[in-house]
């Protein structure tokens, strides 16, 4: 695989060490000036300027069964994020595609990397091995299971997406779920699955939302994708043969767009992978 991507994508880049090594210092982690951002079911809390909140973790009730989590360690000092039942007074809940156009580069990701801190906690309160409630260890990183003692680790699924580019290098094939606003059209996706690499989840997808095999597959970049803790692969592919059709039942419809078509179209936020994805390869020359 090549031409990577150097400039990282919305959520990514945090900015921060995050200190891995830090996570079984008690002491160092419960030094004045340790700041918390605030995360309840699957948002952020933000202030009345619509700034993410930091608290002393202290200062923050975590949500039953978990506590608070070393997100890592900036300006010589722990920041970490708590996960919540609701928001404190004085601050409201945001979901981070309403806040990502309006954060930088690290705050974006600072604030992905707590949600999705926060959503495996609160996903994951009891062991998978025997079901009897698990505790946080190593600020957060791990839960451990008194009554059988496995240690769960937090988890991330790796997503394909991919951008299937005609043999002319002059279209490329986009597809819909029903479940989308009107005229929405956006690349490809799907989970790896056990025992498949990368470029074998990417034919596979292809193959089975859109009936075309592909080949030439190019790695793009990655983001971070906390809905609730996938990590989006990004792809291009070359459109090999087969006639596009719906096939699996996950889109309602999949079809060619020229460059020209793209202009109209509605596409994901730029905020999104996708997004990204096309409009790298409308900026590349024709052919």
């Amino acid at each position: 695989m090549r031409g990577v991507e150097l400039a990282p994508n919305t959520f990514a880049a945090a900015g921060l060490d995050r200190a891995a090594w830090r996570r079984r210092d008690d002491a160092w982690l419960a030094q004045p000036g340790t700041r918390a951002l605030v995360t309840a079911g699957g948002e952020l809390a933000v202030d009345p300027d619509g700034a993410p909140l930091l608290v002393s973790p202290g200062d923050a009730e975590p949500l039953d069964g978990t506590a608070p989590i070393l997100l890592g360690e900036r300006g010589g000092a722990p920041l970490g994020a708590v996960e919540v039942a609701a928001a404190p007074r004085g601050a409201r809940l945001a979901s981070l595609r309403e806040l990502a156009p309006a954060l930088d580069q690290e705050a974006g990701g600072l604030a992905a990397y707590a949600v999705a801190m926060g959503n495996w906690h609160r996903r994951h309160r009891f062991c998978a091995a025997c079901g009897a409630p698990s505790l946080p260890a190593e600020a957060g990183h791990v839960r451990a299971c008194p009554a059988c003692g496995v240690e769960h680790h937090p988890r991330t699924d790796p997503v394909v997406i991919m951008l299937v580019v005609d043999r002319a290098g002059d279209r490329v094939l986009l597809g819909r779920q029903a479940s989308w606003e009107p005229g929405r059209y956006s690349c490809l996706a799907g989970f790896v699955e056990p025992g498949e690499s990368l470029e074998e989840a990417v034919m596979r997808e292809v193959d089975e939302e859109a009936g075309v095999a592909v080949d030439g597959v190019t790695y793009r970049s990655s983001q971070p994708w906390p809905f609730p803790a996938s990590l989006m692969l990004g792809f291009d592919c070359r459109y090999a043969t087969g006639e596009p059709v719906v096939r699996d039942g996950e889109l309602e419809d999949v079809r060619w767009f020229s460059r020209a078509e793209l202009g109209a179209a509605n596409l994901p936020p730029r905020l999104a992978i996708a997004r990204r994805l096309i409009d790298a390869w409308v900026a590349r020359p024709a052919g």
